[in-house]
């Protein structure tokens, strides 16, 4: 079973999404947070990291730039509200693969995810 782990500060975003991919067969962590994120991505693998650009105390370009400090490898996606292209680089730079924009339709980032990671079964 792929792992994902989906960060966003808010709580219905993360049980939205969870819920959505738990139907599709992901295993499923969450986090509300940068520092919980790090937390998880030192201690555990996952296929997938989805993450939203911005958190309060560390954006997810941060988050990406720890997982690579940890040598960790994901697929990376990222939402984002905000047209912030010098993140969006960094992210790219970091390896993301997608950008949803908030607001997303939910069946878009399923197909999405879905297509991704079948075309990722390194494991």
């Amino acid at each position: 079973m792929k792992k994902i782990l989906i960060v966003d500060d808010q709580p219905g975003i993360r049980i939205v999404l969870q819920e959505v991919l738990k139907n599709e067969g992901y295993e499923i962590q969450t986090a509300g947070s940068g520092l919980e994120a790090i937390e998880l991505i030192k201690n555990e693998d996952f296929d997938a990291l989805l993450t939203d650009m911005k958190l309060p105390g560390m954006n997810g370009v941060e988050i990406l730039q720890h997982a690579a400090d940890l040598n960790k490898k994901f697929v990376i996606m990222m939402m984002t509200a905000y047209g912030e292209q010098e993140l969006v680089d960094q992210a790219k730079s970091l390896g993301a693969a997608h950008f949803f924009k908030k607001p997303f339709e939910i069946i878009e980032v399923r197909e999405t995810i879905n297509e991704l990671l079948k075309d990722n079964d390194l494991k």
